[in-house]
């Protein structure tokens, strides 16, 4: 055993791409320690969405019974509402997996699952409340990483770093790594709304603009997609938020006309990428490496494939006496790019759709008519959403 300030990986950021790739890890006998700059995993607006890709790795792992157990609900079909037009965005009762659903769960009940299960391994560390901000260097090579946390500050040494920390990570300035894309044309508003007994709404609602609704049980957390760069808090922006809604969901307007700018938090969306993923010495995966849009919930699926493939590819050469070289990296970077590429393509393309503000009685977009028109290119969308581009076994 090494001792507290080293480890064979040490991961910057305890999300779902962090811990999965931690867990993968220790399971092939390593040491890993995550650091985490939060107390804990209790943060409103993050993902929920727990693909079905993402539940059969659980299976792999053996913890979907125990996943089951957590508060969750489940979508075997993703419905859209277009100025009052039903239909079906994406089905995935065809997918070849042993659970053929979308679930809904709080990001904090998935991240408690898998740090509790890490933490079953005597070789694992988790580090909260500490904030990373430098990096350790000998030449050109990373070997540790460098901050504050309740005691002061922090090192840890590493034979692989691996920067988990999401969009606006510290740890890729530092490694000198600038993401590079055009800018995205939509930014989401989440904020909470109180709920009646019984009171439901459709998961997503278009027409003049888009609403998604996640059932808390007790509250409903509302996604609303509206243009980059057209929210600043204000009271016109408030009000304006309200009619739209209103108009978009008549029956919303009573509950969201009582949402002020301290309710709102702004998500400004990002549809960046690095070009290169790692230096020598450390590796970003997830919104590191490359930020997505909210559209289908398929981030946190595809951060979670990137931590698979990275343990599959940089486990066994970590098992070794040797160093991670840069080639072992750029495998990483090579097995993981063309499925980021593809993602945000489609991603960008969707982003018209999402921001239409097309009156009622408008004919619906071409997209949603073809979907319509034939049923069957639902189980294609559904693939893309609930699989992804190149799905990752354990």
């Amino acid at each position: 055993m090494s001792t507290p300030n080293e480890a064979d990986c040490v991961i910057v950021g305890g999300g779902p791409a962090g811990l999965m790739l931690a867990l993968l890890l220790l399971r092939s006998g390593l040491e890993v320690t995550v650091i985490e700059k939060h107390a804990d995993f209790l943060r409103d607006f993050r993902g929920d969405t727990i693909h079905p890709s993402t539940q059969e790795l659980l299976s792999e792992l053996g913890l979907l019974e125990e996943f089951l157990t957590r508060p969750h609900a489940d979508m075997p079909r993703v419905q859209v509402s277009w100025n009052g037009t039903e239909l079906i965005l994406a089905d995935f009762t065809h997918l070849p997996t042993k659970r053929k659903v979308m679930t809904f769960m709080p990001q904090w009940d998935f991240l408690d699952l898998i740090a509790d299960a890490c933490a079953e391994h005597p070789g694992f560390r988790l580090i909260r409340s500490t904030r990373i901000d430098g990096l350790t260097r000998e030449g050109e090579r990373v070997v540790g990483v460098t901050g504050t946390g309740p005691e002061g500050d922090i090192a840890v040494r590493g034979r692989l770093i691996v920067d988990a920390s999401g969009r606006d990570s510290v740890v890729r300035a530092a490694a000198g790594l600038t993401p590079v894309g055009r800018a995205s044309a939509m930014d989401v508003l989440w904020f909470r709304l109180s709920k009646r007994s019984g009171q439901t709404f459709p998961f997503i609602q278009a027409g003049e603009g888009m609403i998604i609704t996640i059932d808390r049980d007790d509250f409903f957390q509302i996604a609303h997609v509206i243009p980059a760069g057209s929210w600043t808090g204000s009271t016109d922006d408030v009000e304006e938020m309200h009619a739209r809604i209103a108009r978009i969901s008549p029956r919303m307007a009573d509950a969201v006309a009582t949402v002020t700018a301290e309710d709102v938090h702004l998500l400004r969306v990002s549809l960046k990428r690095l070009r290169r993923w790692y230096v020598e010495g450390l590796l970003c995966i997830g919104d590191s490496a490359h930020a997505m849009s909210p559209a289908g919930g398929v981030g946190i699926n595809l951060a979670i494939q990137d931590a698979v493939a990275t343990a599959r590819i940089l486990g066994p050469v970590l098992r070794g006496a040797g160093p991670v070289g840069v080639a072992d990296l750029r495998r990483v970077q090579r097995r993981r790019s063309w499925p980021t590429r593809a993602t945000q393509f489609v991603q960008r393309r969707l982003q018209g759709p999402l921001l239409a503000t097309r009156q009622s009685g408008s004919p619906l977009p071409l997209p949603l008519r073809l979907l319509r028109k034939h049923p069957r290119l639902t189980r294609l969308t559904g693939s893309f959403i609930g699989l992804g581009v190149r799905p990752e076994k354990i």
